[in-house]
């Protein structure tokens, strides 16, 4: 049986962890660090999504106190460049929007999203994709799956905010296309990217993390948005035989995930982990998946999933910031170090758990 009281517990202790996160002087190869949690950054984008959700739960005011004094003074500092990846904090940014109506956060989702859409803004490779571009790197012609978690989310709440349907209209097409590149239809999973310069897949490497972000935003712009029917199910089609191919290569001991999904023998990796085991029991919630089919897999790696945070807090086994890589080595060499979206993915999984222990699915946690 699942205790409830040991998931608030774990939850708590990651929401506080994330709070205080700085580099522990690790040598980081970009402009901005991806550690310290005071950076405007993709990784604390994805921790701060993950503080809001857990203010929504617990309706700690000191978390809405620390969201509110962060992108206050970020706001001031000013922000490096405008790419995909800084995009992300920019989620939680309409979020705050919409319970402060403060007019400097509506200048910043306008003048953003604005950005995005223009035509000498956020770049395009072949066919129209958003083009990868990070700080310090245009990354010529390249595509990752993470656009849909980092800067299609938050388009899409900008297309309520603004009330822009065409924004809406855009996130869908890019979706659409970033499945048609990306997406491998022989093993249910994601490739890292695609060059459109080289028409190749790098390695074609089946990455854990960069997986997770498709299950984990999906399933937030559906349980949002009004999708047109037909695209929703072409959507909810690519998830559910991720989800099933997720379920043939869990760990046979762990339930969890490893960082090369397909290779048993590469590392578990805590962040994508979460990410999965979050999409898994929120499908589960939703009906979009059987109960019956994945009550096991769930229960065992919730199970095992919470001996991955730390008595601090710090959640463990989460890889640093990766590139794309041409084999496997190249991603079991990447750090292993506490992020802040290892932090954000475990508080949205122990979120998802913790709804599911309140409603008529919590059968669905008891082995």
């Amino acid at each position: 049986m699942i205790d409830r009281g040991n998931i608030e517990e774990k939850l708590k202790a990651v929401a506080s962890h994330m709070l205080t996160l700085k580099n522990n002087e690790m040598k980081e190869v970009f402009p901005i660090s991806l550690i310290d949690i005071d950076c405007w950054e993709w990784p604390q984008g994805v921790g701060l999504y993950g503080l809001y959700k857990y203010y929504n739960i617990s309706k700690n005011q000191d978390i809405l106190d620390f969201l509110l004094s962060w992108y206050d003074k970020r706001i001031a500092e000013g922000i490096l460049e405008k790419n995909i990846n800084t995009t992300s904090p920019m989620l939680t940014l309409t979020h705050l929007y919409e319970l402060t109506k403060k007019p400097a956060y509506l200048d910043l989702i306008k003048e953003w999203a604005d950005w995005i859409m223009e035509e000498k803004g956020l770049i395009r490779t072949g066919d129209d994709c958003f083009q990868h571009m990070i700080t310090g790197d245009p990354n010529d012609g390249e595509i990752l799956i993470d656009t849909v978690f980092m800067t299609l989310l938050f388009l899409a709440r900008a297309s309520k905010v603004l009330n822009r349907p065409d924004y809406l209209d855009e996130v869908n097409f890019q979706i659409l296309n970033h499945i048609k590149y990306l997406y491998n239809k022989d093993s249910g999973l994601f490739y890292h990217g695609y060059n459109f310069n080289e028409k190749h897949n790098y390695g074609k490497i089946h990455w854990g993390r960069g997986n997770c972000w498709y299950t984990v935003a999906i399933l937030e712009y559906l349980d949002e948005f009004d999708v047109d029917p037909t695209l929703r199910r072409a959507f909810l089609s690519i998830y559910k035989s991720q989800v099933e191919a997720l379920k043939t290569h869990a760990d046979k001991e762990k339930s969890l995930w490893h960082t090369v999904i397909d290779d048993q023998d590469s590392y578990i990796e805590t962040s994508g982990s979460a990410g999965f085991l979050c999409g898994i029991l929120k499908g589960v919630r939703q009906g979009i998946l059987p109960k019956a089919e994945y009550q096991a897999l769930a229960s065992q790696a919730l199970t095992n999933i919470l001996d991955y945070i730390a008595d601090d807090g710090a959640v463990l086994n989460v890889s640093y910031g990766t590139p794309i890589g041409y084999d496997k080595a190249f991603y079991l060499n990447i750090p292993i170090t506490p992020m802040t979206y290892g932090q954000a993915l475990m508080i949205l999984c122990l979120s998802e758990a913790l709804i599911l222990l309140g409603c008529d699915s919590a059968m669905l946690l008891e082995s």
